[in-house]
């Protein structure tokens, strides 16, 4: 798919891996939604990419809710025309508590943002672009954590909501099979950006900001050491849209134990208690 020209929304902007599809996508010609739930961040941000002359535009959104994400695509197609390209990529950690410590508000906040942002994503931006019958893809942002739970990380909520996004995005691309919209997950691996002190932009009608001081440190180290570079995750973005791949990794994999998953899964399916078919 060539991006050149064609219009883009990209979710969760304002920094991170967000920032990087973003410019990554401005930098291959593509006019581009800035949108994030920090008004500041993402205007700071377009402002700093128009300066290079690249054609962006930020929108504050919530993901959380959907008017927001109606509201967002409103300006886009305002704007710009006709949506070829939708980065679901806004998500918040969930890492360092045990499932049975974890309070009923913030599952609410990870599943209301890393899986109910991505599916009013899917409800209002495949509709416009198939609407305007023309080559156009759309990328959700799960994670390595979607394929696996490591023992020993009490990220069990996040992992959840990264399967979901997976099955969500499988299921996407056998609907979208006969059309012209293309499909990717995007599966990072660890990246050196702040998703670890996500609470602080809880919206007030999830409980609003939090600091997870304790849990939010030890995240933060391990980015910090061990990510890679945002900017490498939007130029991965941009091959995998160009390639039309469907599971793009990028960063550090934990292959062996994925690998292992499936060994398991695969074992268990040889029993007098399954038909196969």
């Amino acid at each position: 798919m060539d991006i050149s020209g064609k219009n883009a929304i990209v979710t969760g902007a304002g920094s991170g891996i967000g920032l990087a599809i973003a410019t990554a996508l401005a930098e291959a010609g593509a006019n581009v939604v800035m949108a994030d739930i920090q008004k500041d961040a993402v205007e700071q941000a377009a402002h700093a990419l128009s300066g290079t002359n690249k054609r962006v535009m930020p929108v504050r959104v919530d993901v959380t809710q959907e008017q927001s994400v109606v509201d967002a695509l409103a300006q886009c197609e305002r704007n710009f025309g006709k949506l070829h390209i939708a980065c679901n990529n806004a998500g918040v950690p969930m890492h360092g508590t045990r499932m049975i410590d974890v309070p009923r508000d913030d599952w609410e906040f990870v599943i209301g943002v890393n899986i109910w942002g991505v599916i009013h994503g899917i409800r209002h931006f495949v509709p416009a672009m198939l609407r305007h019958d023309e080559e156009a893809h759309i990328v959700n942002t799960a994670s390595v954590a979607g394929f696996q739970n490591r023992r020993g990380t009490d990220q069990g909520p996040y992992s959840m909501t990264k399967y979901a996004v997976l099955s969500l995005s499988e299921a996407l691309e056998h609907e979208l099979q006969n059309t012209k919209v293309g499909v990717s997950v995007l599966c990072p691996g660890p990246i050196a950006t702040n998703i670890a002190r996500g609470a602080r932009n809880r919206p007030d009608h999830m409980g609003g900001p939090q600091i997870r001081a304790t849990d939010e440190a030890t995240l933060s180290e391990r980015l910090a050491t061990t990510g890679l570079d945002p900017k490498k995750v939007g130029e991965r973005v941009v091959d995998a849209i160009r390639t039309k791949t469907f599971y793009a990794f990028v960063s550090a994999v934990p292959a062996d134990v994925i690998k292992a998953r499936h060994r398991r899964i695969e074992e268990a399916l040889n029993t007098l208690w399954v038909t196969h078919y």
